[in-house]
This record gives C-alpha cells, sequence and structure tokens, in this order.
C-alpha cells in the first residue's frame, strides 16, 4: 500500500483546520457554565411533530433567521428525522430548509440525541432539558451552555406559557439577557 503523499496529507490537514476554524467561530458566549442533565424522559412519539422557536442564543449557522421551525418525525431504522427551516432576515425573507437525521443516546431516557445535518462525519449534541407534561413547550440545549432553543407547538404561545418557558430556563441556569427572540407569524 502506497504511504499518502505529503500534499494529501498538507490538504487534509488544512481542511480539518479550516472545519474546525468555522466551528469555533459559530460558537457563543456561555450562556451557562453548569448545564443541568435533562429533567425528566422524553417519549419520541409526543416530542415528534413540528416545533416553533420562539427564542435562541443566537448562533452562525442560524443568523437572520425567524419563522424558525423544526419538525421530528420517528423513522423506521430507528432515527429521527429532522427537518429545520427558516425565512432569512423577515417573516417575508426566503425560505432556508436544513434536513438532517438524529439518533438518541443510550442511557438518557430519549432525552438526549445526536444530530447530524452534515453526513456521518459530524454530530452534534442536542439535549431536551425539559418539557410541558403536555408537550406543549420544550427547551433544548448542549452541554456547553451555548446554546439554548425555547421551543412551542404554537407560533404564539399565551403570555402564561411564554413566561413558564422563561422561568424554567432561567431556573435551568441560562442567561436570558442573551436570550434573542425570534419573530413568528401571528
Amino acid at each position: 500500500m502506497k504511504a499518502p503523499s505529503l500534499k494529501v496529507l498538507v490538504l487534509t490537514a488544512a481542511a480539518t483546520l479550516t472545519l474546525s476554524a468555522c466551528a469555533a467561530l459559530q460558537q457563543g458566549p456561555v450562556g451557562n457554565s453548569a448545564v443541568p442533565a435533562p429533567a425528566r424522559t422524553v417519549d419520541l412519539g409526543r416530542y415528534a411533530g413540528t416545533w416553533y422557536e420562539i427564542g435562541r442564543y443566537e448562533a452562525g449557522f442560524q443568523r437572520g433567521c425567524e419563522g424558525v421551525t423544526a419538525t421530528y418525525t420517528q423513522r423506521e431504522d430507528g432515527l429521527i428525522g429532522v427537518v429545520n427551516t427558516c425565512r432569512q432576515d423577515g417573516l417575508d425573507g426566503e425560505l432556508r430548509s436544513v434536513e438532517g437525521r438524529a439518533k438518541v443516546v443510550e442511557g438518557s431516557g430519549n432525552a438526549k440525541l445526536k444530530v447530524s445535518f452534515f453526513g456521518p462525519f459530524y454530530f452534534g449534541n442536542y439535549w431536551i432539558l425539559d418539557h410541558a407534561e403536555d408537550y406543549s413547550w420544550s427547551i433544548v440545549g448542549e452541554g456547553s451552555g451555548r446554546y439554548l432553543w425555547l421551543l412551542s407547538r404554537t407560533p404564539q404561545p399565551s403570555d402564561a406559557v411564554r413566561q413558564t418557558i422563561l422561568n424554567r430556563a432561567q431556573a435551568l441556569g441560562y442567561d436570558l439577557t442573551l436570550l434573542r427572540p425570534t419573530q413568528q407569524p401571528r
């Protein structure tokens, strides 16, 4: 077997460094330095369906997104289908969509997922930190405390539901001053 050439090794190293730099640039400030484990197990059948983002910590891959939704489906292969959509730079902006898949982390009560939108090479953490008993809202994050998504089953939850979600996120240790509200259609 022929050893890889110096050119191939240099190109591979450059590509790895570039991808690492892009990932580092997309990370925001830490909004929770002690992210707790998810609060309860998740019934994936009840979690499936469409969620509307009502707020998030801004991330480079979502910059300018409004009208954000995430739709989850249970796949026959045991994975979870994920489709994220948004309108770029306003509710009347260009529709953007990305499809991915997720797998459940064993022993997590279905509350920790590994999600990939970039093929088999990169899986990001997706932790369902808490949710309403009736699955009307959900709080999603991951271990670094840099990402937070507040989700609702309706684009315009009541003020009481919105306050419940915010209070719970704050109780989980999240800095709400970093929260960016997401515009949703009325």
